[in-house]
């Protein structure tokens, strides 16, 4: 029997995780659609092996990003995995309006219009499919240092628990993946000192695993599961004098 390939696509695609977990099921021989904003960054990711990458520009924040997803769906061959690694997010304790309006423009109305585009494909479609984003602890409180940045992520928790119980409810078969990642050393976070860095290769090996287990939800590492789990357990009060950055 022939072997069936299997297709992904990877939003966010460009640099940091998006770029090493492309790379990751590239090698482990899936057919992949890439996109982003950085199209010479893509078509460089595209040149290792040109066969099985396909490549569109997309702006997730932008209105016609859904339908130049499906025309990548359509180039790539269809998709059984759609994988989220865009975002965006600063410390913000000045409250710059620019930096609060353009993390809820890309990590709350961008991601929706993604992930409602893939879900709707695999809806209509009736293909198994799995949808898997990048979140972030930041989601477990609120975070006086990146108010926006942690709101979206606990909005991007919030939204794939609804879809996954929307698709029980019309008995789809889509199965969810949201990877919450601690502090890792990419561009991302260049600028800052922050404490127990992950490292992009470790963080995506843990991605990787997760997708091929069918994992839920995959807190990295066992640092950040231990931290959040005290997280919860501060009362409200408290939480909000401590001084968190």
């Amino acid at each position: 029997m022939e072997k069936t390939t299997k297709r992904a696509i990877v939003m966010g695609a460009t640099s940091g995780m998006g770029r090493l977990v492309a790379l990751g099921l590239l090698s482990r021989g899936w057919t992949i659609g890439i996109a982003g904003r950085r199209t010479k960054e893509l078509l460089t990711l595209q040149e290792t092996a040109p066969e099985r990458v396909f490549v569109r520009t997309i702006d997730v924040t932008q209105p016609d990003a859904p339908a130049l997803l499906h025309e990548l769906i359509d180039a790539t061959g269809g998709m059984d995995l759609y994988f989220h690694s865009s975002g965006y997010g600063h410390q913000n304790t000045e409250l710059d309006a620019e930096i609060e309006n353009r993390t809820v423009m890309t990590n709350a109305y961008g991601f929706t219009q993604m992930i409602d585009t893939a879900f709707q494909y695999f809806r209509t479609t009736r293909r198994k499919g799995r949808i898997a984003v990048i979140s972030s602890i930041a989601g477990t409180k609120g975070l006086g240092a990146a108010p926006a940045y942690s709101a979206t992520k606990r909005f991007q928790w919030t939204y794939v628990d609804s879809l996954a119980q929307l698709a029980r409810m019309e008995g789809l078969d889509i199965s969810f993946t949201d990877v919450r990642p601690g502090f890792v050393s990419t561009d991302f976070i260049a600028d800052k000192d922050y404490p127990l860095q992950l490292t992009p290769g470790s963080v995506a090996g843990h991605i990787l695993s997760a997708l091929e287990k069918g994992r839920r939800v995959r807190t990295i590492d066992w640092r950040y599961r231990l931290l959040c789990f005290f997280w919860r357990l501060v009362p409200q009060c408290l939480w909000e004098r401590m001084r968190i950055h």
